[in-house]
């Protein structure tokens, strides 16, 4: 199937974190807890052959260090764009806006996207949690405290629930850390209550 939007967005998120497709699939599953994402299911994704979905595309969020609801959205007119079967010029227009737009804030949290990926490589390899990580996810527990101000409860909560399951998975390899994110971890809880 001919490449779409969508799919570039998701190769280029991948290829700006500076990870091979497996590296992004090891990404993924320690942002989400689990050990159920492929290196295939990643090249699926990026040939458009599959679309995440949305529980997924928080975890891809977070591990690539852009908001949810810019890939949310994005999804959306890829399954709309799919359903149709083909792709009208204004659409595609629009599409390349949406996509320079979010290039753009990519470049602004590349700095920020990197202690995901720090995150992700302890993860993966069972070692301890650094310290840019733990103040990276300590930081964001923060920052969704003053997000809940503008954000319906629905949003919150999905953005809230990703970055919990990120602390959760971070918390047994936090080492001198782990004081520090159990606090955040307490208090993204408390904000999801």
């Amino acid at each position: 199937m001919p490449a779409d939007p969508f799919a570039e967005l998701l190769l280029r998120l991948r290829q700006e974190a500076g990870r091979t497709q497996e590296q992004q699939a090891d990404a993924i599953n320690a942002v989400s807890g689990r050990d159920t994402m492929t290196r295939r299911e990643i090249s699926r994704y990026e040939k458009f052959e599959n679309i995440p979905t949305n529980h997924t595309l928080a975890h891809i969020a977070v591990a690539c260090g852009v908001p949810f609801e810019e890939l949310l959205r994005e999804a959306k007119a890829a399954r709309a764009r799919r359903r149709r079967g083909n792709v009208r010029e204004e659409e595609d227009r629009d599409d390349v806006k949406r996509r320079k737009l979010l290039g753009s804030a990519v470049i602004g949290v590349s700095a920020a996207a990197e202690p995901w990926g720090r995150l992700a490589f302890a993860l993966s390899k069972g070692s301890r949690i650094d310290r840019p990580t733990a103040i990276a996810l300590i930081n964001r527990a923060s920052d969704l405290h003053v997000q809940e101000l503008n954000l319906s409860a629905r949003r919150l909560q999905s953005t809230v629930e990703s970055h919990l399951d990120a602390i959760t998975a971070a918390l047994p390899h936090a080492g001198e850390h782990e004081r520090a994110l159990t606090i955040a971890a307490g208090e993204t809880a408390a904000l999801a209550g």
